[in-house]
């Protein structure tokens, strides 16, 4: 799999993928990166790529031609490439999108800055528009850098044991039980000992423990998500 970062500033993106599990992955070809910076596409003399809006208001939109010389031709050397642009004005993305994104071959993030795109650009273009969350960020890099990760810790083989993906938070549309690693009774923090049935081996009892915990865990954070698991829940039975 291959993500290529459409950009103004590479220098933003390029670090995450230079430790941990990212560096890891990409040493081991299961994904690589590419960065775009589309400044180099500008056909005027000053290599600007932004202009002022038309209707008036603050800020500069980044021009057409600079991103569609850059699209057209990243579309041409990967025609079955999936074309993202980052903006707030989109759906959100979720782990969902994640794990079928992680199907395809080559993604190619298009990273906005100042006031955004120009629409055209993105009608012309865009496979999907995505955004993180409800708020602005000065750019789009932040934002797909984390689609990024959270789309390669699905490409097989990148976490090393695949286990770890089933239990994370929003698989069952719950977020993860509570864990705990050693001691057993932590004596800085008072009343904290961990639940023995953690210890007795009964993997089935372990289990529902979990899930209950989840569900309570869910039900305090997020009661958006636990009244959808309770609807699924009740048509279940």
């Amino acid at each position: 799999m291959k993500f290529i970062f459409v950009t103004l500033f590479p220098n933003l993106i390029k670090p995450y993928f230079e430790d941990s599990i990212m560096k890891r992955a990409i040493e081991n070809s299961f994904f690589e990166i590419e960065f775009i910076n589309f400044r180099e596409y500008s056909t005027n003399k000053h290599k600007k790529v932004d202009d002022t809006p038309f209707g008036g208001g603050a800020g500069m939109v980044l021009s057409c031609d600079p991103l569609y010389n850059c699209l057209t031709d990243l579309k041409i050397k990967y025609p079955n490439s999936k074309t993202i642009f980052v903006t707030p004005v989109a759906k959100t993305f979720n782990q969902k999108d994640a794990k079928r994104l992680s199907n395809e071959k080559t993604i190619i993030f298009v990273n906005g800055r100042y006031e955004g795109f120009d629409e055209r650009l993105i009608e012309e273009f865009a496979d999907e528009v995505l955004a993180i969350g409800d708020y602005i960020l000065s750019g789009g890099e932040l934002a797909s850098t984390v689609m990024a990760d959270a789309i390669a810790r699905n490409i097989d083989g990148v976490l090393g044991n695949n286990e770890s993906l089933e239990v994370e938070s929003f698989e069952n549309e719950l977020l993860e039980a509570p864990t705990f690693t050693k001691p057993k009774n932590y004596t800085k923090i008072k009343n904290s000992n961990v639940i023995s049935e953690f210890f007795k081996g009964n993997h089935s009892i372990i289990a529902t423990l979990k899930e209950n915990l989840a569900q309570a865990k869910t039900k305090y954070h997020r009661p958006d998500i636990y009244k959808k698991y309770q609807v699924r829940k009740k048509y279940e039975k």
